[in-house]
């Protein structure tokens, strides 16, 4: 028995529409584990654990061979949690629908690149200058460095000397951090898979 012609252009019109409620919740859930993953392995990440722990970390980054924390050699203020403008800027990643035809739904993805991040991780000592784009190309000044505790020190630990303190062999090691991390999330969200 063949459905009433009526009947079938309605189902036709309508099957987009009931499409793009399945899809677009299948859509999000798959796109908020992968954010969600994206997000634990940041703050799980050698560099975020240190930056969180303060001035009272030890080097668990490898970044500085052990003569002091990220915290304080880069000067951040005491109390403060430096890490917490990229966990807001990972959080702007976000699932959204575009449009449904007879045959296909499209959907879009936004997810930040280390630009972003590296323009809300200003230095705390030179504006113009990305803390967390240092980490990755390299921040001078460690042989300057000087792990005392000071009233003039930003982070309570900390000032940079206007004589060299430390001579050769110690230098500061570019670690993979932001622009690796979203290079590989980029790569999962494109690979977004809807079951």
């Amino acid at each position: 028995m063949a459905l009433d012609r009526n009947i079938t252009a309605s189902l036709i019109r309508q099957s987009p529409k009931i499409a793009r409620v399945q899809v677009q919740k299948q859509g999000k859930a798959a796109f908020q584990k992968i954010k969600n993953r994206m997000i634990a392995e940041f703050l799980n990440h050698p560099v975020t654990v240190e930056l969180k722990q303060g001035i009272d970390a030890s080097n668990i980054s490898g970044t500085l061979g052990g003569v002091t924390n990220l915290f304080s050699f880069i000067g951040f203020d005491s109390g403060s949690d430096p890490t917490k403008n990229i966990e807001n800027v990972l959080q702007t990643a976000k699932f959204e629908f575009a449009k449904a035809k007879l045959t296909t739904i499209e959907f879009s993805i936004y997810i930040p690149d280390p630009k972003d991040v590296f323009d809300a991780t200003p230095m705390p000592w030179a504006p113009g200058r990305s803390w967390a784009k240092g980490i990755e190309s390299g921040i001078s000044g460690l042989g300057y460095y000087l792990k005392v505790e000071r009233d003039s020190s930003r982070s309570g630990l900390g000032i940079q000397s206007p004589r060299k303190v430390r001579k050769g062999g110690v230098r500061f090691k570019n670690t993979q951090y932001i622009s690796a991390l979203l290079k590989k999330y980029k790569k999962e969200f494109e690979n977004l898979q809807l079951t």
